[in-house]
């Protein structure tokens, strides 16, 4: 008896165990989702949220992801979406991670036992050629620690994520989406955050997406796309631009001729064929091919931001958006010869900038503004006819680099909205660049959890207006700041054609 009873005892004993190992689960709408504990939270990786977009499905709209049965593992990120490598590491976060078509997945973590906890769903930067949803800056373990549910995605990049196409055209249903699949899968997966976040203790009814450079792009892609509206409740959008300029369909068409005939494919090649080509076949853009990402394909999206702003048309959430102080940081990525620069100013921009002391100065000056600087204030100065929107300018440079640093370079808020600089080793050692990553982190939390970003420490920040034109600034001094640089963003505004 005794032994049956010691037995029994101890195979309980191991089942607890077993059970207090195991970690967090989740059932979502394929199945049951197995998960880790690290730092007090649950995470989740690697959860696809559509079905492998390869073989046929490439260069197709996402499909649904199968169903599973028994518990899928969830405890390690899977491959990020193939692209090129880049020897300098700009643009290039989480790119050394294995990489495949079969890309579309998302990770998530959540406070544990949470319900209705606030929503981020980061979109990741990149120039829609590099990049992922993985990688150290991205943890999202703080922002669970302070009460959100924060996901972050890979989508289709380059060629096999934006590429259009007659054949593909021909294909298609009349009124299929055409050459936009990045965006389609973006889509796809805050519909899947629709569905499935409340089983993570999510509020499917308080998400806020937030990305920056293309990310950050691709979200004002999608305030323009009606298919969007009700996937979201607010929106961030860091270094994103706003004067993106309009592509139309024939436009990318005739670019993805001039990829498929330097691939070695005949202009008449057949689907088959292109989908054939070795995902490296399609990295080496044709000269005349500067960029890649959304454009107007007239069907899943009509209009550029800066019309779909101008004409009311975009979707009305509130809206938090801002730009670097030396966002030229990206001519070390994208070099432009300063005196074409400069040739292209109009006399008042010219005017705006002549106080700086060298034409590299000047370049730099002009780059930041009329690139990010200028049209988050424009887009902040729509958005706020709906609305409230929010305009921030971020300055700050950690103690290290101080005497070096120009600014702060494109993307070096990242490290404080996420609260991984102090982590990283190295990267923010001094109290002063920890506060500064607090105060930052704190007030993202605040707009996602609240739908106004409450700062710590700051003065109240109130709702962007034309008028006033005041901002705050993050920075050495951190504060608002009433029309700031008021005649150069007056000057690149009074220029630029929408």
């Amino acid at each position: 008896m005794k032994t049956w009873l010691g037995g029994l005892v101890a195979a309980l004993a191991l089942a607890g165990a077993a059970l207090a190992q195991e970690g967090p689960r989740a059932r979502i709408d394929t199945g049951v989702l197995a998960g880790a504990t690290a730092d007090g939270v649950s995470v989740f990786k690697g959860v696809p949220y559509a079905a492998p977009p390869v073989g046929a499905l490439r260069w197709a709209a996402p499909a649904p992801v199968s169903a599973w049965s028994g518990a899928r593992d969830a405890t390690a990120f899977a491959p990020i979406c193939p692209q090129p490598a880049r020897p300098d590491g700009v643009l290039a976060m989480g790119a050394q991670a294995p990489k495949s078509e079969d890309c579309l997945s998302l990770n998530v973590w959540a406070p544990p036992k949470a319900k209705k906890a606030p929503v981020m769903v980061w979109i990741h930067g990149g120039a829609f050629r590099f990049g992922s949803g993985v990688g150290p800056i991205y943890d999202g373990t703080r922002f669970a620690q302070d009460g959100v549910v924060l996901v972050t995605i890979n989508y289709r990049l380059g060629a096999l994520g934006f590429f259009a196409h007659p054949a593909l055209t021909k294909a298609a249903a009349p009124d299929a989406p055409l050459g936009n699949y990045g965006l389609m899968d973006q889509l796809a997966a805050l519909k899947w955050v629709q569905a499935n976040i409340a089983a993570f203790g999510g509020d499917p009814k308080n998400v806020t997406v937030f990305g920056e450079s293309a990310g950050g792009s691709a979200i004002l892609s999608l305030l323009t796309t009606p298919a969007a509206k009700g996937l979201f409740a607010k929106a961030i959008v860091e270094s994103g631009g706003g004067w993106q300029a309009r592509t139309d369909l024939a436009q990318a068409e005739r670019a993805g001729v001039d990829l498929m005939t330097k691939a070695g494919l005949a202009p008449d090649a057949s689907l088959d064929a292109m989908r054939a080509l070795p995902p490296e076949a399609l990295f080496d853009l044709p000269k005349g091919i500067g960029s890649v990402g959304p454009f107007q394909d007239g069907r899943l999206i009509k209009d550029t931001p800066a019309e779909a702003f101008t004409s009311g048309r975009a979707i009305d959430v509130p809206l938090l958006i801002g730009s670097n102080s030396y966002e030229a940081s990206l001519l070390k990525a994208f070099p432009l010869p300063p005196a074409a620069v400069l040739a292209r100013l109009t006399p008042a921009q010219k005017a705006a900038y002549a106080s700086l002391p060298t034409d590299e100065d000047r370049v730099d000056a002009a780059y930041t503004d009329l690139v990010m600087g200028a049209p988050a204030r424009w887009v902040a100065s729509q958005a706020a006819k709906g609305a409230p929107s929010w305009l921030y300018y971020f300055s700050y440079v950690p103690t290290a680099q101080r005497g070096r640093a120009k600014g702060a370079p494109h993307g070096a808020e990242i490290l404080y909205a996420f609260a991984t600089g102090t982590k990283l080793a190295g990267r923010f050692s001094s109290p002063e660049d920890q506060a500064m990553e607090a105060l930052v982190h704190s007030c993202w939390v605040a707009f996602a959890k609240t739908g106004a970003p409450a700062c710590p420490g700051q003065p109240a920040w109130p709702a962007y207006n034309s008028g006033a034109d005041t901002l705050m600034e993050f920075g050495l001094e951190s504060g608002l700041r009433p029309q700031f640089q008021k005649a150069r963003r007056d000057a690149a505004d009074q220029s630029v054609g929408r």
